[in-house]
């Protein structure tokens, strides 16, 4: 399991997004030029933003890209699963079947991973990150500690 450059820059893309659209549509081309991603890499991605419905694009002059919904509530494992193929650190995609027909014997340590993850992630929103950036560096957002059950 691991988290690609295709989450965290469609993470960084989006909070970028979110920064920027109060005056209507970004362009990807802004995007790359602020985040440092190119432009053909953001131009996959934001087809998959898209197909998840986390943005809407706007065709025409001044056209680009906006947020489908308000920052507080996209939250971040609906950006990181629109284009990853899949956060898991099971060996078997959560099947159980990683040993033959069995679950291996580490098999619940994985699931319990992706379980945390999932968990966390689904519980800072966007909103979370732009308030973080207009925040004074001594008063930075804290984010809740997962908690492994």
């Amino acid at each position: 399991m691991r988290l690609t450059t295709k989450g965290r820059f469609a993470v960084s893309a989006m909070l970028d997004l979110a920064l920027h659209d109060q005056d209507g549509a970004v362009s990807l081309t802004a995007i790359s030029e602020r985040q440092h991603i190119s432009l053909a890499y953001l131009e996959q991605l934001f087809v998959k933003l898209r197909r998840a419905q986390l943005v809407k694009s706007i065709r025409g002059p001044g056209g680009g890209y906006v947020l489908n919904h308000p920052t507080d509530s996209i939250n971040i494992a609906n950006i990181v699963n629109a284009v990853e193929d899949g956060l898991d650190a099971t060996q078997c995609g959560g099947k159980g079947n990683c040993h033959g027909d069995a679950p291996c014997m580490t098999h619940s340590l994985w699931e319990n991973l992706n379980k945390t993850i999932d968990d966390y992630l689904s519980n800072i929103c966007l909103d979370d990150l732009v308030k973080q950036q207009y925040a004074p560096q001594e008063h930075t957002v804290r984010f809740n500690e997962p908690t492994i059950s």
